[in-house]
């Protein structure tokens, strides 16, 4: 069955990349109109345990991330100066982690959510409470419970899910205001997918998830990633803001930063809904930049896979969005919402999220080696070209990536 999953996955990737070749991306590119924001260096990631982050959260004070894959729940503390200062471990054995949020609460939620290989039945997060207790969930309405703290005796809830669809593979989760979790697919051809829990999770499910709407994106020429021109096409990792006003989706090359409307509907964000278009910020020469957080004042942080990589920062991102005037959409598809630069006034470019109070879960998902690391409106002249370019370059780097995290 992983076999003839595994052989299904890469017929649909070549199948993809076909339709980027012959139709470049989901939307229409960007023309960038002046020097957008440029990230600024703070640190180095030199410590070997820290050579596969996937995932990130701040708080001002701390960074938080996780690695993509293991074989167990890790989530390490970092100085600002990248200095690993603590590991907050769960002896939870996860599929393939590939992202990290973090509720109002402070509970850790890791959104086990990789299938490179389309084999997964269910998916699944895990709701993380540093220093014991769990992530349950009140009867009075959604949201996880409360904890506090870092440190040992963490504890650890395991929510399952299922895709209507058939399996996908994702690298991006975002909470929403009310705590719901929100998974992004990672595309070939830029046109991710939003799915959310279709009902209350329950530990350890699995619930049922729904598809809520599509994020078209571009390609935009930004250098970086591990699969050249198609990186920027693939979404690996989101954030959201601390005052949950602004929304941001990554790719291996930039950022794509959304406001979200005063109801807090990310869906509507993510997909033009909401009336606003979305800022993108070139996050230019990362190896596989997956990681993605917000600041309390709104300052973006980017990391990347590889031993010794930078941790960079964008100071006031999120004011890029919230500081800029809603701009309508355009004529065009419906939920396609059109990135802009930042430095341009041109147009150019429920689910609550826990459950009952669980002990310590064990994913049983993990009974393998449980270990992956990790002609439209406005086509601009010369992009089927770049799509075939892009084609060639994601289905090399596709293979190569299947190719790594099976060994």
């Amino acid at each position: 069955m992983r076999i003839q999953s595994a052989v299904a996955r890469r017929a649909r990737v070549l199948g993809a990349c076909a339709t980027v070749a012959l139709f470049g991306a989901a939307g229409p590119v960007g023309v960038a109109a002046a020097a957008p924001p440029v990230p600024q260096t703070q640190c180095s990631l030199a410590d070997p345990a820290l050579a596969e982050v996937s995932g990130l959260v701040a708080d001002g004070e701390r960074w938080y991330v996780v690695n993509d894959g293991g074989s167990d729940l890790r989530v390490y503390v970092l100085a600002r100066d990248c200095t690993l200062l603590d590991v907050i471990v769960d002896d939870a054995d996860p599929f393939d982690v590939e992202d990290l949020a973090r509720g109002r609460d402070g509970t850790f939620w890791l959104a086990d959510v990789g299938d490179n290989r389309g084999a997964r039945d269910t998916v699944a997060v895990h709701a993380l409470r540093p220093g014991g207790g769990s992530a349950a969930e009140s009867e009075s309405g959604p949201g996880p419970g409360p904890g506090s703290g870092s440190g040992s005796g963490s504890v650890s809830t395991l929510y399952r899910m299922t895709y209507p669809d058939g399996a996908h593979d994702a690298e991006a989760l975002l909470l929403d205001r009310s705590g719901t979790p929100h998974i992004i697919t990672k595309s070939v051809t830029g046109a991710s997918a939003i799915y959310r829990p279709a009902q209350r999770l329950r530990a350890p499910g699995p619930t049922p998830l729904e598809k809520v709407g599509d994020v078209p994106l571009s390609l935009t020429g930004t250098p970086g990633g591990p699969v050249a021109v198609g990186g920027s096409l693939m979404v690996t990792g989101a954030a959201t803001s601390h005052d949950g006003r602004v929304v941001a989706l990554r790719t291996y090359t930039d950022a794509y930063l959304y406001a979200v409307p005063a109801d807090g509907d990310v869906v509507a964000a993510l997909t033009g809904e909401g009336g606003s278009e979305p800022v993108r910020v070139p996050l230019p020469d990362e190896p596989q930049g997956e990681a993605l957080a917000f600041e309390p004042d709104g300052t973006l942080v980017s990391m990347s896979e590889g031993s010794g990589t930078a941790v960079r920062t964008v100071p006031g991102a999120a004011s890029l969005v919230t500081d800029a005037a809603p701009q309508q959409r355009g004529p065009g598809r419906s939920g396609d919402a059109r990135p802009r630069d930042p430095a341009s006034s041109d147009d150019d470019g429920g689910r609550g999220a826990a459950a009952e109070a669980g002990s310590r879960a064990r994913d049983s998902e993990s009974g393998s080696d449980g270990h992956e690391d990790g002609g439209a409106e406005g086509f601009p002249a010369g992009a089927v070209t770049v799509g075939a370019l892009a084609a060639v370059a994601v289905a090399a780097g596709t293979v190569g990536i299947l190719r790594r995290r099976r060994s």
